[in-house]
């Protein structure tokens, strides 16, 4: 025999920080009710922690390959359990099934449905339940006696032909459907909404109280056994017959014998294709070898048995149906298709509405309603649909709305552009709060005070609908405004302030502030800059605008149909008899970036973006949001990333924050830091 690895400090380094994160996961799982991680990231560092052990063998006493659960909470009386309740072995893909396939000693199997719920151990003494356990630590677990006998699915009496003595083990689970219905109950109430079945069936199975457990609608199914008497079945298949004799729920209607890996795969690509059509959630299959003699024969590791493993589906995408698809109009007026769909558990999450993001991405990915579609979810991402898994025969194409879903206004699709958009973006009442915040925020009015929460207030009373609404509320509703949560005459008083403080605004602000499609500050303040007045602008054509370095085609034309709006154009002026709109006066001074195009990238260490922008601006430059072979110079800051890199490949020339400051001090400009 050779000499074992000895492992060097980096892979102890990693291993240790491998098992405390488990081991923190873990107890968030199984004692908390509240997963940190989704079933991949866990999944991922189980798996790492597992192949160093394999390789040094020292770590694996008391690392992942012992490890089972967390150890029980204190909240709860806890017992040991007679036989361990170990873990199952996670297998990943067909090549690892086939390892562990290819060494039994029998290729007579049972495939089970892995639930996404909350394990639990009953014992029956007589018929009669008298102890009913979680996991807990595998070895020990925690008393759920009165919980359990509150689920309909778990019978305080067996009935048939029963051991003296038998403990039942199985999971608890939730229905998806009453996992929604709780969800939106509590909504309602205000009370904690749960991530997923799993969580709430976890959350409602580990109550002080029993009497809230009976309220949450649990489920449950049998599957194995611990301690038992007398065993009067000779195969996984036949002590499911037992228990459905009992009094218990199997999940037999699903379930699969195999006797090799091709019959294996098929069953795993079926239940993927149908699971969203199982009404509670699923996250693989249990692939067991049926004869228990053979079970008894291979044993266990120290954390799980020899004789199954847990076939583990993709944690970020699943299958299921798309119902439907509706459009959504976002603060810009953009129209965004959002799939419905038959809700799915993919990654933790039970996720019922996807993004297509466009017409073209309908297109693209052919989806039709009825479809059975794959859908991906990764981390925090909004879950999308990446293509079709299986055509319906009655699918039907989705036709794209011509007329905005709120409004009722124009949908227009500029040539060139992805986006469909509602053409009334100042008076949609979807665009409405986006536009709103917009308009009052630091690069619009500034009005301080008007936040999100209160123009929400306001504009669900009806007391702003257009941006002139802002500069007349207090006259119209100052009084009513009092009486609100939150309000006074004090805050009244500073809010009229506010608002009266930005009734005159520059020219590029208040472009900048009213929302025209792709116009941001900067491209606001070449429009300022170039036009002098917004009467000029108003009446400007697309060759005016294309004149302009920095304004294309398709942005000249979203400006002039944004102008003539006839909506747009009574939202505007009704603005302009509140406010008045200041002649640009930006002061220039000679300096060598005069005329120079510049892109500011990355984060200089003593000037914000803006107060640089406005530092090179009073220096008669160009500043723009993009590279390209006619830009000047990029002054980089740190982290830059892409668009240093792209100068670097054009020979653009780079600057320095101090060169940006030797520029500054040449031109006479001391002090333009923040």
């Amino acid at each position: 025999m050779g000499m074992a690895k000895i492992p060097d400090l980096f892979i102890r380094a990693e291993h240790a920080d491998l098992m405390k994160k488990l081991n923190a996961w873990d107890i968030a799982y199984h004692q908390n009710d509240a997963p940190v991680v989704d079933d991949a990231t866990y999944d991922a560092a189980k798996k790492r922690a597992l192949e160093i052990e394999t390789e040094y063998p020292e770590l694996a006493t008391t690392g992942a390959s012992t490890h089972v659960g967390a150890a029980p909470s204190a909240k709860f009386k806890t017992y040991s359990h007679s036989v361990p309740m170990l873990s199952i072995s996670d297998v990943f893909d067909e090549r690892e099934v086939a390892d562990w396939f290819n060494k039994l000693p029998t290729k007579d199997l049972f495939i089970e449905l892995k639930v996404d719920g909350v394990s639990y151990a009953a014992r029956y003494e007589n018929g009669v339940l008298v102890r009913g356990l979680t996991r807990g630590s595998g070895v020990s677990g925690e008393d759920i006696t009165e919980n359990l006998k509150t689920i309909p699915d778990i019978p305080q009496k067996l009935s048939g032909d029963f051991p003296d003595v038998i403990e039942v083990r199985g999971e608890v689970y939730m229905l998806r459907d009453d996992f929604i219905t709780l969800n939106a109950t509590a909504e309602e109430k205000g009370d904690k909404v749960f991530a997923n079945p799993r969580n709430a069936a976890a959350g409602s199975l580990r109550q002080l109280n029993p009497r809230i457990t009976a309220m949450r609608r649990l489920s449950a199914f049998g599957y194995t056994y611990g301690a038992v008497s007398a065993r009067t079945w000779d195969t996984q298949s036949q002590y499911f017959d037992k228990l459905e004799s009992w009094g218990f729920k199997t999940t037999r209607r699903w379930a699969r014998h195999a006797k090799n890996m091709d019959e294996i795969q098929a069953m795993y690509n079926d239940i993927i294709l149908s699971r969203a059509d199982i009404p509670f959630d699923i996250d693989g299959l249990v692939i067991k070898v049926n004869d228990v003699k053979t079970q008894e024969q291979l044993g266990a590791r120290a954390n799980s048995p020899r004789w199954e493993v847990a076939y583990k589906f993709p944690a970020a995408r699943a299958v299921t149906t798309l119902r439907g698809i509706t459009v959504q109009v976002g603060r810009t007026g953009a129209l965004t298709p959002v799939a419905e769909l038959e809700p799915i558990n993919i990654g933790g999450v039970v996720v019922s509405r996807a993004t297509l993001h466009n017409a073209d991405e309908i297109a693209r990915l052919g989806v039709r309603v009825g479809d059975r579609v794959t859908v991906q979810r990764a981390g925090d991402v909004i879950p999308q649909i990446i293509g079709v898994a299986e055509s319906a025969p009655n699918a039907t194409d989705f036709v794209f709305p011509t007329k905005c879903p709120v409004c009722g206004g124009d949908v227009v699709r500029a040539d060139g552009m992805v986006a469909y958009r509602c053409v009334n973006t100042l008076s949609c009442p979807a665009q409405r709060i986006g536009e709103l915040e917009h308009f009052v925020s630091r690069g619009g009015f500034d009005i301080d005070g008007l936040g999100e929460k209160q123009l929400e207030n306001f504009t669900s009373r009806g007391w702003i609908e257009t941006p002139a609404d802002i500069f007349t509320i207090i006259e119209r509703h100052g009084n009513e405004i009092k009486k609100l949560d939150g309000f006074g005459d004090k805050s009244v008083s500073n809010l009229r302030s506010a608002i009266d403080g930005a009734r005159d605004i520059e020219l590029h602000r208040f472009l900048f502030a009213i929302g025209i499609p792709d116009v941001g500050k900067a491209t606001a303040k070449l429009l300022a800059h170039a036009f002098g007045d917004l009467a000029s602008l108003r009446d400007a054509t697309v060759n005016e605008l294309i004149k302009i370095d920095g304004i294309g085609e398709i942005m000249a034309r979203e400006i002039v149909s944004f102008f003539h709006n006839e909506r747009n154009i009574a939202v505007i002026d009704a603005l302009l008899q509140q406010v008045t709109i200041k002649t640009p006066d930006i002061k220039t001074v000679a300096s060598a970036v005069s005329g120079k195009k510049i892109v500011l990238t990355g984060t200089l260490s003593k000037y914000g973006r803006d107060a640089a922008r406005e530092i090179l601006e009073r220096m008669g430059a160009r500043v723009q949001s993009s590279v390209s072979p006619k830009t000047d110079i990029v002054l980089a800051g740190a982290d830059a990333g892409s668009k240093l890199s792209r100068a670097n490949e054009l020979g653009i020339t780079i600057w320095t924050e101090e060169d940006f400051e030797n520029a500054m001090q040449k031109a006479g400009i001391k002090n333009g830091g923040q």
